[in-house]
């Protein structure tokens, strides 16, 4: 069961982002200086490895569980990796993650993301959402807390 958070409406109109792979953000971009310090609390996480998306474009960088602590459900990850969440390049500044489907739903219906093209087209499961970049301080905070979100999820400690 997912533990309760706060998560707040996100403010502004949604970005118009690319319907198609690659899934892609295109405008409303977060600054790099965001983005960098996104990337670095990403990068910090336990039990993690940065590398390359399974999925994604060759500048998009991933993180990956180490294997003896992917315990959450297989909908937590990408494909049949240990791929959770990944940061797209500094022209896009968005990231794809994984949630539950409760909180991937809710971060949606608040404005802070989108369900991806293979949910919609019902090839994966409701869990996995692009979240639009950060475009200030307080934006990279929520962000920040549903990249945690994610990892929690792929660890089995939100189910």
């Amino acid at each position: 069961m997912s533990v309760p958070y706060a998560l707040q409406e996100r403010c502004g109109e949604r970005p118009t982002t690319y319907p198609e792979i690659p899934h892609q953000q295109l405008d409303q971009i977060a600054p790099v200086e965001l983005q960098e310090e996104l990337w670095r609390r990403m990068a910090g996480l336990g039990h993690v490895r940065t590398g390359a998306s399974v999925v994604s474009l060759p500048e998009t960088r991933a993180l990956h569980l180490a294997p003896e602590q992917a315990l959450g459900p297989g909908t937590a990850f990408v494909r049949d990796s240990t791929e959770f969440a990944h940061l797209h390049g500094v022209f896009d500044g968005s990231l794809h993650l994984l949630l539950p489907e409760r909180d991937a739903a809710e971060a949606v219906a608040r404005g802070w993301g989108e369900f991806h093209p293979l949910v919609l087209q019902g090839r994966c499961p409701p869990t996995l959402i692009m979240v639009y970049g950060p475009r200030d301080d307080d934006e990279l905070e929520t962000v920040w807390e549903l990249v945690r979100r994610s990892h929690a999820f792929a660890s089995g400690q939100i189910l």
